[in-house]
C-alpha cells in the first residue's frame, strides 16, 4: 500500500521553504519561545539547558535596548555585545558559540558564511578576547612559605577528637598542595595505596593509566602526611580514600576542600598581606617555584605535576622568573613587595 499523497489526503504538502518561512516567522516573532523549541531538541542536560536559556534571555533584552533585531542582526552588533560581557574570556566565547549556533539555525537556508556570530569568533583581533583566561599565576614567597609550613608543624592541642581528626587531615592536605603539587580532584580522591609512611613518594592515578605518575614530596610535607595516617589509623578510618569528608570514609567536596585550606592559609597569617588568595593552586605553583630555585628541569618538574606537554612546564617556569625578577624590582625600589601579586601585575613605587 502506498504512502498517501497531498492528491490522496486532500491537503497539501507544505514545501520545505514554507516551513522554513513558519519558523524564520516565529523566530522574528517570539525568540524566546522559538529558542526553547529549539533547545528542547538538542537533547541537553537542564543544568546546562538553563545556563544556555540565561545566556540567549540576556542577549535578546541587550538587542531589545538598543532596538536590534535577531533576524537582522549584524557583526559590529554582536561583537560589541561580547566585548562589554563582564566575564573573562572562556565565558564569552560560550555566549558567542550559543549565538552562533541559533543564527545558523535561524538561517540555515542562506550560506553558513552569511552568520555574523562566526566572522567575530574567527576574528583573532576582536576586542571581546580582551579579558583574561584564568587567573594570573601566583606563587608564595619564600618567607610565606616558611611561615605556612611552621603552621602545619605548629602543636594541636585543646581540640577535641574529631577536631583533631580533621585539623590533621586538613594540615596534610595543605603539605601535598604545597610540598607535593597534587590537583584539588586529585587529592579528593587519592587512595591509601598510593602513599606509604615515611615516603618522599607519592602514586597520583589517572582514568588513564598512561597518564598515572609519581611526585616527589618535600621532607615537609612527609613529616606532616605521616602525622595524619598515624591520626588516620588510630581513628579506625573506614574506606581508601587518603582524605575523606569523615570518618566514614566518604569523599570530599571541593568546596571543602579550598575551605581547608583557606582556614590553614589564615591561621599562618599571611593572608592578611597578601593581595590574591593563596588557593590550592597557588600553592601548587609554589611547589614547582621551590624546585625551580632548587635548579630542577622543568621538563622534570612538569612530569611531577602531571604536564601532558613540555611547553606547559616552561611556560610555569617563565611565569615564576617574571614574578621572581618583579619582587625584586619592588623590593630595589624600595617599596614593600607584595608576594600575592601575579607575575603580570604592574609594581607600584609610593610616592616620595
Amino acid at each position: 500500500m502506498s504512502s498517501p499523497t497531498a492528491s490522496s489526503t486532500g491537503h497539501p504538502r507544505p514545501h520545505a521553504t514554507d516551513l522554513f518561512d513558519q519558523e524564520r516567522e516565529a523566530w522574528r516573532r517570539d525568540p524566546h519561545t522559538a529558542f526553547d523549541t529549539w533547545l528542547a531538541s538538542q537533547r541537553l542536560r537542564r543544568s546546562s539547558a538553563d545556563v544556555y536559556r540565561a545566556q540567549w534571555g540576556f542577549f535578546l533584552d541587550w538587542l531589545n535596548l538598543r532596538h536590534k533585531h535577531l533576524i537582522t542582526v549584524d557583526m559590529p552588533t554582536i561583537a560589541e555585545f561580547v566585548a562589554q560581557l563582564p566575564v573573562r574570556k572562556p565565558q564569552r566565547v560560550r555566549y558567542l558559540r550559543l549565538i552562533e549556533r541559533v543564527l545558523d539555525h535561524v538561517r540555515s537556508i542562506e550560506l553558513a558564511s552569511t552568520n555574523p556570530a562566526r566572522f567575530i569568533a574567527q576574528d583573532g583581533e576582536a576586542a571581546w578576547r580582551d579579558a583574561r583566561d584564568n587567573e594570573p599565576t601566583g606563587f608564595l614567597s619564600a618567607a610565606e612559605r616558611a611561615t605556612l609550613i611552621a603552621q602545619l608543624f605548629s602543636p594541636v592541642v585543646t581540640l577535641s577528637n574529631s577536631q583533631r581528626w580533621r585539623e590533621r587531615r586538613d594540615r596534610a592536605l595543605t603539605a601535598l598542595f604545597l610540598g607535593g603539587g597534587i590537583k584539588t580532584g586529585e587529592a579528593a580522591m587519592l587512595s591509601v595505596s598510593c602513599v606509604s609512611a615515611g615516603s618522599q613518594w607519592v602514586t597520583v592515578d589517572a582514568p588513564d593509566p598512561s597518564l598515572t605518575r609519581r611526585t616527589r614530596l618535600s621532607p615537609f610535607a612527609v613529616a606532616i602526611l605521616d602525622a595524619w595516617l598515624a591520626e588516620r589509623r588510630l581513628s579506625g578510618q573506614t574506606g581508601d580514600l587518603v582524605f575523606p569528608a569523615s570518618p566514614a570514609g566518604r569523599p570530599m567536596h571541593k568546596a571543602t576542600v579550598l575551605r581547608a585550606v583557606d582556614a590553614q592559609v589564615e591561621a599562618s597569617g599571611i593572608a592578611e598581606a597578601r593581595a590574591a588568595r593563596a588557593s590550592p593552586h597557588t600553592l601548587r605553583n609554589t611547589f614547582a617555584a621551590d624546585l625551580f630555585e632548587s635548579g630542577v628541569a622543568p621538563e622534570l618538574v612538569g612530569q611531577w605535576l602531571g604536564f601532558a606537554q613540555a611547553v606547559s612546564a616552561n611556560r610555569l617556569h617563565r611565569a615564576w622568573k617574571a614574578w621572581a625578577e618583579k619582587q625584586e624590582s619592588v623590593a630595589g625600589n624600595g617599596s614593600e613587595p607584595d608576594p600575592g601579586a601575579p607575575a603580570d601585575a604592574p609594581s607600584v613605587k609610593p610616592p616620595a
